[in-house]
Parts: C-alpha cells; structure tokens; sequence
C-alpha cells in the first residue's frame, strides 16, 4: 500500500496526542505520583505479555548486568524524573503547552548524545534548536502592561516542561547505550533483535515502578494509591493514556520506519503540539490564538529539521 509508513506515523501522532490529553485527565483526577504509579505497572504488565509471546518469558532473557545498569539508569531519568515532570507540566499548564516543550527533547537528546558518546553535533542540529526554541517563545512569551516581554505561562509550569524534555533527551541516549549493551549480550544472529526495544523498556519500567512506589511512600500519598481504586474516571484516564502512548505509539512508530524514510516518519510522528490544539480547546476549554499556532507549527519544523537536514530524507 502507497503511503503506508506515513499513515502509520500519522496515527502515531495521533496516538501520543491521546495519550497527552488523557494523562492530564488522569493526573487532575489521581495526582501526579498515583497515576505514575499505574502508569509504570501497566506497562510493565503489558510488557511482560508481549515477551512472554514473543521470547518465551515475560523478562528480558539474555540482559547482563551492564545492560540492566544503563536501562535502569535510563528508567530514573526517563520515566521517574522525566514523566514525573511531564505530568507535573500537564496539570501546571495543561498538556497542550505540555507538548510543546517537549519538542526540546530532540535538542537534549542531540546535546546529551555529545556529551556522553561523542556524537557530532552538526551545524544543522544547532539550526534546528534555534527553530525550536523560536517557536517555543513565540507561544509562551508576549507583553505586560508595561510593554515589557513577559511569560504568559506559570513560570513553575514551564520548567516542569523544560525538565521533562530534558529528561526525556538524556534517558533516550541512556537507552541508545544500553540496548547496544543488550544487543552485544544476544548477539546479532539472535531472532529476538526486533523484540530488544520492547525487552529494554520493560527493564526502564521495573525503574520507574520502584521509584515512583518509593517517592509516593516517602511523599506520604501512599493511602491515596488505595483510594484511586474508587476514581474511575481518573483509572479509565490513566488506561487510555498508557495504551495510547507507551504501547500503541512506541510499537507503531517503529513500525512506521519500516515502511517509509526515518525522517519523514519522524517529522510527522512530531506533529503532536498542533494535532492538539483543537482537543484541547474542546476538553478544556483553552483558547486558541494566532501565536499559538503559528509558536506551535514553527517548532513542528524545528524537530523536522533535526530529522530532515541529518537524514537526507533517508
């Protein structure tokens, strides 16, 4: 079928659109650290069954400790501070200003790769960032009274976002390295190398799971993690938002490359802070204005060009 890998990453934008309205409903109705919680044993859940019928076991077989200690270092960063950030974000400023910071996360991730393992940081990548953040500061800056330039957004919400992009950078390229280690383990003739993202992020959910379920005992919020069996909305939420984004999109998006260029799959995979403007205004009644839109599309294009200028399309 023509055009196949794009409708594949269209509908992953759509997925982690869904996901992002969701879990802001289902943080405003459980609280951050509960609904991260759920979160991470859902997927865990989901994670075991697929290896369980994709490997034979519902761990990940043949991880050595080098492996387990880059991913699980990744599930801190990425999951615990990273999504915990997020969500923090979503209910701070709602999901919609949500996912547009989280377009810095490719400019982390670029930073993060030149730090940690050498990767060049291209003329492009530094191009890209500047897009980016261009169209970031269209949308969150204006003017006061005074005329003078001016946040329109809490401060405290916008650093949430900020952190969980950063979060989200760093755990990838945390990743990136562990599942080169769990790819060393298996050996390349091994027929599950197409299961081993699934497998490593099951190891980066055990991390969450464990941090999150410490922070909420140490926050004193444990007994709210019983009294979220009785909100429904907020679990039916918190469900939607798991299969939507973890699930569905991870596996989707790199179902999407097999279909068509890798950066073409990326850039409409990144369309998530327009697709969700119009549901946002429906479920939470957040106006739409010009600077919105325009803020939104220019960052769309700024992620494009991390893909695009790099890749050749390819």
């Amino acid at each position: 079928m023509q055009y196949l890998g794009e409708l594949i990453s269209l509908g992953v934008a759509f997925s982690w659109t869904i996901s992002a309205l969701f879990g802001e409903v289902g943080s405003r109705k459980l609280g951050v650290s509960v609904m991260n919680v759920w979160r991470m044993m859902v997927a865990l859940l989901l994670s075991a069954v697929l290896l369980w019928v994709t490997m034979g076991t519902p761990y990940p077989a043949g991880a050595g400790n080098e492996t387990w200690g880059w991913l699980l270092a990744s599930g801190v960063v990425g999951y615990f501070l990273g999504d915990m950030w997020l969500l923090n974000c979503y209910v701070q400023i709602g999901s919609r200003m949500g996912q547009l910071l989280m377009t810095l996360a490719p400019m982390f991730t670029a930073m993060a790769a030149w730090i940690m393992i050498g990767q060049e940081l291209s003329w492009t990548a530094l191009l890209a960032m500047g897009v980016t953040l261009t169209g970031i500061a269209i949308s969150v800056l204006g003017h006061d009274e005074h005329h003078h330039v001016a946040m329109n957004l809490p401060l405290k919400g916008v650093l949430y976002g900020i952190g969980a992009a950063l979060g989200q950078g760093v755990g990838l390229v945390l990743s990136k390295i562990g599942l080169d280690h769990y790819t060393q383990d298996v050996g390349l003739s091994s027929p599950h190398l197409d299961v081993l993202p699934f497998a490593s992020n099951s190891i980066r959910c055990v991390a969450g799971l464990v941090f999150f379920s410490a922070w909420l005992v140490i926050s004193g919020k444990a007994g709210k993690m019983r009294d979220s069996l009785h909100e429904r909305r907020g679990l039916l939420a918190m469900l939607i938002a798991v299969f939507a984004g973890p699930f569905v999109g991870v596996g989707f998006s790199l179902m999407a490359v097999q279909y068509t260029a890798a950066g073409i799959a990326s850039t409409i995979m990144a369309m998530s802070p327009i697709l969700i403007l119009l549901p946002s205004k429906w479920l939470f009644h957040q106006p739409i204005t010009a600077r919105n839109v325009i803020g939104a599309i220019i960052s769309v294009i700024g992620v494009s060009l991390f893909f695009l200028l790099d890749s050749g399309m390819t």
